[in-house]
């Protein structure tokens, strides 16, 4: 069997005021008990689901369907492939939220109702106004808020490139957290073709088949979990691998991701997919000499890479701006279409 995951660090007694102050410094997990707790959201959703609901709709304008995604009873919940990853267990259709919510509702006291997840739908766009009800301050710029609205899901391990500050608003979640050096104990699909855009880790939590996978109990042994209530948030970093499962038959989660770099910066996973392009096919001893270039010029940069060059003609190796990223951009195009 694998390991007992440990616990994720947790902060207590932090008013969601104060938390500008110290969430930009945060670099590892943190559950922060009750950091939501006094919104109207969650206190709706502390009384019943019906009134949670209520809140939802009133600020649902109607006018634009959201994506739900459902499965069939079959799959307990877990948002995945096919059996022969030729495709996925669920569906997606555009549909009224109202209809949702109502749907939700409905299947509460079904002992084994189908999946039905309305994931990462952006707060501004399909709910004007719960954010002003229900604020938070992060000290971050330009955080993205989306809400996720369900049933019993278990949604496979994957991570994320921005910084990500999930906030529990109704239901209970379960989050189980891995460091990103664990990428090779988790045993990750493809990149190219994913159940929702991130590349998921390939075992099923709640039956891990360590026959299969039998290193996925040394990530089992560097996990960390936490069960998070109403009020409740967990802070997960950059590329942290994440499996979250929603515990009850309604569950509504509020989240927040953030890049701390300027926007002009390309997504690192860019870079990722042209070096698989470019390097992933060189013989071995070409890799090492290619991984050398890249720890000197990238990894390991401190200023000695460029030290010996007149400010002057450093070029890409000097201060990069909007302006600098835009002529790389450039070049890389013109490189491309060759």
């Amino acid at each position: 069997m694998p390991a007992t995951p440990g616990p994720i660090d947790e902060v207590r007694d932090l008013d969601r005021h104060r938390l500008a102050g110290v969430l930009p410094g945060w670099t590892t997990p943190k559950v922060i008990r009750g950091l939501v707790a006094d919104w109207p959201m969650v206190g709706a959703a502390r009384d019943s689901a019906d009134a949670a609901v209520a809140h939802l709709k009133q600020y649902d304008h109607g006018t634009l369907p959201v994506t739900a995604t459902t499965a069939p009873p079959a799959a307990k919940g877990r948002i995945f492939y096919n059996a022969d990853m030729s495709g996925f267990n669920f569906r997606r259709e555009q549909i009224a939220l109202k209809v949702v919510l109502d749907t939700l509702l409905k299947y509460r006291s079904t002992p084994e109702p189908p999946t039905i997840y309305v994931a990462s739908t952006t707060l501004d766009s399909f709910l004007p106004g719960f954010r002003q009800d229900n604020p938070l301050a992060l000290g971050v710029d330009g955080p993205l808020a989306s809400i996720w609205i369900g049933n019993r899901s278990r949604i496979a391990a994957h991570h994320d490139v921005p910084d990500n500050l999930a906030c529990v608003a109704a239901g209970r979640r379960r989050v189980t957290l891995f460091p990103p050096d664990q990428i090779g104990n988790l045993y990750v699909g493809p990149l190219d073709f994913t159940p929702a855009g991130q590349a998921v880790s390939l075992v099923d939590f709640a039956e891990p088949d360590l026959d299969r996978f039998p290193r996925f109990a040394r990530a089992m042994a560097s996990a960390q979990v936490a069960e998070l209530g109403p009020g409740d948030a967990v802070f997960i970093p950059s590329l942290w691998w994440h499996h979250m499962e929603g515990l009850d038959d309604f569950n509504v989660l509020v989240n927040y991701w953030w890049r701390p770099v300027p926007a002009w910066m390309d997504p690192p996973m860019n870079a990722l997919m042209l070096s698989l392009l470019a390097l992933r096919g060189l013989p071995p001893a070409q890799r090492r000499h290619w991984r050398a270039l890249f720890d000197h010029y990238v990894f390991s940069a401190d200023g000695e890479a460029n030290a010996h060059i007149p400010d002057s003609k450093r070029g890409v190796l000097g201060p990069l701006d909007e302006g600098m990223a835009a002529n790389v951009r450039s070049v890389l195009r013109r490189r491309m279409e060759r």
